[in-house]
């Protein structure tokens, strides 16, 4: 466990500290239904084990009618979160943009449902993160969105994220890479074949109809 005090740029302490956690330890805080906060490709997320997702709408001041993303650290790892009958598009996108900044939403299978979407319409992805696809791949499939208070925008940091959650832990070591800063591209599949672009993020798709 590393506190770090964290200063203003004017040298100003701050009352609170910087939750900065180990891999052993951010493992733990998620298995006890706490959420985390860590580096990806694209902006920092906030993330906990699916089953306790209520904690990031709190966190965040999110929304409940606004869906969280799936994030896995392979593919194989959220396959059976998805319908047979988007199974077959799914993988030809997830094979050639995985791991990557492209979030896709697909139906999922009727045996399966979690709390943080509002139909039977899930989003997945797969950072482009070694350090976030570790983390994920001891984890299991997390629940997540962006780290920031809903409606701002999204800081960028693990300092700025600290700032903006003072009681969120944080996945160490920091300072984290740098991330690219602006949200992944989001499709949403409709039928076989065709695609529908809900966000345009780095990640540019032709002919998705």
């Amino acid at each position: 466990m590393e506190d770090l005090q964290l200063e203003d740029i004017n040298n100003n302490k701050y009352i609170f500290l910087m939750k900065v956690r180990n891999q052993k330890e951010a493992l733990n805080l998620l298995k006890d239904g706490f959420p985390l906060g860590f580096q990806t490709d694209t902006v920092p997320a906030i993330g906990c084990i699916p089953a306790h997702s209520e904690i990031i709408y709190e966190v965040k001041k999110r929304e409940k009618k606004k869906a969280l993303i799936l994030m896995g650290a392979e593919i194989s790892q959220v396959l059976q979160y998805v319908h047979p009958s988007a199974l077959c598009d799914f993988r030809k996108l997830a094979d050639k943009f995985w791991p990557g900044a492209l979030t896709l939403i697909v139906p999922m299978p009727a045996e399966k449902n979690f709390s943080f979407i509002p139909n039977n319409f899930i989003g997945i992805r797969i950072p482009d993160s070694e350090i976030a696809r570790l983390l994920i791949s001891d984890s299991g499939p997390l629940a997540t969105s962006s780290a920031n208070i809903s409606g701002i925008s999204p800081s960028l940091t693990a300092h700025q994220v600290a700032l903006d959650l003072p009681n969120l832990n944080l996945l160490g070591p920091v300072p984290w890479p740098k991330c690219s800063g602006k949200a992944s591209t989001i499709i949403q599949w409709i039928r076989e074949g065709e695609w529908k672009l809900i966000r345009q993020g780095n990640v540019f798709l032709s002919g998705l109809g």
